[in-house]
């Protein structure tokens, strides 16, 4: 065999796996682990021992998070980078930091004829999603958010809720009537029902779609926490490729937000399943850039790390052990709502009727030895922490000693999590988010351009090149808001 045949066998032995011959992506995939850092990542293959696919992915690059008045940002401004290419203020959605609105990857697309998908599993106007379809200066406008989705023109919501369809909370000046009417009048059919959402086909036109039962904040449950009868965000994922596949194409951004949640939290557990999830709904993406995997992008980010979570904690010294996370059956979130809520109406009341609650839930042991048994110091915590919730006491930030314990969360939960993550060799710094670089990944057309070290938003302006957009910022005509100064977005 010659030199020139060698080189051109390994060329064509190459493209399905990288694509960077292709011209364009005629399918796009934006996969953001919300406050889904390394650590995140890592934790979750030593849980299972087993690789993510998104860690398999032949591009692999570094990813600054920094937003435009900040270093450690935040979720409306990272995602605002991601989606349009522009560095924004803390708090800002789809709009510049002097208030511009910009197009967003979603939007142009749509502009390109593709068809467009949002999937989150919190609420769907949420920071996050809302960054792709909305433009407004503060993240708490939710229902001018809800109203955004009705005047999109996307083609397919699905995951969470909606937090305020009446403006009840009234952070809006430009009231229009219920949203969830007004996305129903523009031609959305609306689902909560899984039989019905597992029967959608494309002939159903635009769908919102979301599960019944909302946890917390309008959002799907904890994957540990759900049940047979709700849909996951792997179904959400694989409806979505189902109603967007067409010939001309598609964009769909898929947001794992509960990720984040169980961060602030410092629930390693949750985080940890919650991150599982999303690479299984990744694999749904997957499957499809097989069958075209010259025609394909799939990119997989976060929008920053959550927690400040290490891989290590100083009481285990070097040792960690994973297996003990197995032992908790349920999320910090649903242990506060309904276990310990619970409790708090039973007729005894005292430590010791908790402990085998604990026990139950958590795995953690009171006598004997073993990887899950309590210290005398640990037992101490938890005592104390417990007190605390059984008074109703309320542990704000404005408390710098309680907070350090336990976040503003409730003060048995976030200390049960606690010791089980130091357990396993896991600590936490924060319960907020922190200014670590996070991992992107990438597979498909040009996926070779995610190499590298780059800040988020090259996210969007890679993917804009690829999908054959101008790689520069696009600016709305004009302003959906005009009576909002810059100094209400602080």
């Amino acid at each position: 065999m010659t030199m020139r045949v060698f080189v051109l066998a390994l060329v064509l032995t190459f493209i399905p796996l990288s694509g960077v011959f292709a011209k364009n992506a005629k399918y796009v995939f934006l996969f953001i682990g919300d406050g889904m850092g390394m650590p995140q990542r890592i934790a979750a293959e030593q849980y299972t021992g087993k690789k993510l696919l998104m860690n398999s992915f032949p591009a692999q690059g570094i990813t600054t998070t920094h937003a435009a008045d900040r270093f450690i940002t935040g979720s409306a401004a990272s995602a605002t980078a991601m989606a349009s290419g522009t560095k924004t203020n803390i708090g800002v959605i789809g709009m510049d930091p002097a208030l511009r609105p910009v197009k967003t990857l979603a939007e142009l697309a749509k502009e390109k004829g593709m068809k467009v998908g949002i999937v989150s599993s919190v609420s769907i106007d949420h920071a996050t999603p809302a960054a792709f379809y909305a433009h407004v200066p503060r993240r708490s406008q939710y229902y001018d958010i809800d109203v955004a989705i009705a005047n999109s023109g996307f083609d397919y919501f699905g995951g969470g809720g909606l937090k305020d369809v009446t403006n009840k909370k009234n952070n809006s000046k430009n009231y229009v009537g219920n949203a969830m009417d007004l996305i129903k009048k523009n031609g959305y059919k609306v689902v909560t029902d899984k039989a019905e959402f597992m029967a959608l086909n494309a002939a159903d036109g635009k769908v919102l779609a979301y599960n019944n039962w909302l946890q917390d904040g309008k959002a799907l449950p904890y994957d540990m926490d759900k049940r047979s009868r709700d849909i996951s965000l792997k179904e959400f994922t694989a409806k979505g490729i189902e109603l967007l596949d067409n010939d001309k194409g598609f964009f769909m951004m898929v947001e794992a937000g509960k990720i984040d949640w169980a961060c602030h939290a410092n629930d390693a557990t949750a985080s940890i399943k919650d991150t599982l999830v999303f690479d299984d709904a990744i694999s749904e993406a997957y499957e499809f850039y097989k069958k075209h995997p010259a025609e394909t992008l799939i990119v997989v980010t976060g929008d920053h790390e959550c927690g400040g979570l290490t891989l290590g904690y100083a009481g285990t010294k070097y040792a960690t052990n994973f297996d003990v996370l197995g032992k908790q059956n349920l999320s910090f979130q649903k242990f506060t709502d309904e276990v310990l809520g619970k409790f708090k109406q039973g007729s005894d009341k005292s430590f010791n009727a908790m402990k085998p609650i604990i026990t139950q839930h958590f795995g953690l042991t009171f006598e004997g030895n073993g990887p899950l048994a309590l210290q005398a110091h640990e037992i101490k915590a938890l005592k104390g922490a417990f007190d605390r919730s059984m008074k109703g006491e309320q542990e704000k930030s404005k408390n710098p000693e309680t907070y350090v314990l336990y976040g503003g969360y409730e003060p048995l939960s976030v200390s049960i999590t606690h010791i089980l993550n130091q357990k396993a060799g896991l600590a936490w710094t924060s319960y907020k988010h922190t200014g670590v670089p996070v991992a992107t990944s990438a597979v498909g057309v040009s996926a070779g351009l995610f190499n590298g070290y780059y800040d988020n938003v090259d996210i969007a302006k890679k993917t804009m090149d690829i999908m054959g957009i101008d790689e520069k910022i696009h600016y709305a005509e004009k302003s959906p808001i005009n009576d909002v100064t810059f100094a209400a977005v602080n």
